[in-house]
């Protein structure tokens, strides 16, 4: 079985890790993948070294996961195999305030025959209807309406 991602540990990041697992508060995330790279280390300054199957039983976890931090080590660095990476996603907002606006004008107005007041579904579908948007999620009505009580 051919090994492909090896860890090898500066003297510098040895410290930072070590560090982590001894002292502070951190996310039970950071401080698993810390231990998991200590362990996994194969550079000069790792005084016993240790296999995957040992660690993944020692630690409870999977030998998958090891590999996965080994992989994000070895190819991002060792902040990205502590922390994981950044969500690079962006979201383009769909209401702006003239919708908000419109939506709140709309919440204020009369309710439509048979209703005795206007539900969050209803004025979804009056937005859309009105053309204001192609189309709106009764929940992101309910979020225009509780920014504004």
């Amino acid at each position: 079985m051919q090994r492909k991602f090896i860890v090898t540990l500066t003297k510098e990041e040895r410290n930072e890790l070590e560090s982590i697992i001894s002292k502070g508060k951190h996310k039970s995330q950071k401080y698993q993948n810390a231990l998991i790279l200590l362990n996994c280390d194969e550079g000069e300054f790792q005084k016993k070294k240790h296999t995957n199957e040992v660690i993944s039983s020692v630690l409870n976890i999977s030998m998958r996961k090891i590999d996965r931090i080994k992989k994000r080590f070895v190819e991002d660095g060792l902040n990205v195999a502590l922390n994981g990476k950044e969500n690079e996603r962006i979201y383009q907002k769909k209401i702006d305030g003239d919708l908000e606006a419109h939506i709140i004008a709309l919440s204020c107005s009369e309710p439509p025959k048979g209703h005795s007041q206007w539900s969050l579904r209803l004025l979804a579908d009056k937005v859309v209807e009105l053309e204001y948007i192609d189309n709106i999620s009764y929940e992101s009505i309910r979020r225009v309406l509780k920014k504004r009580t």
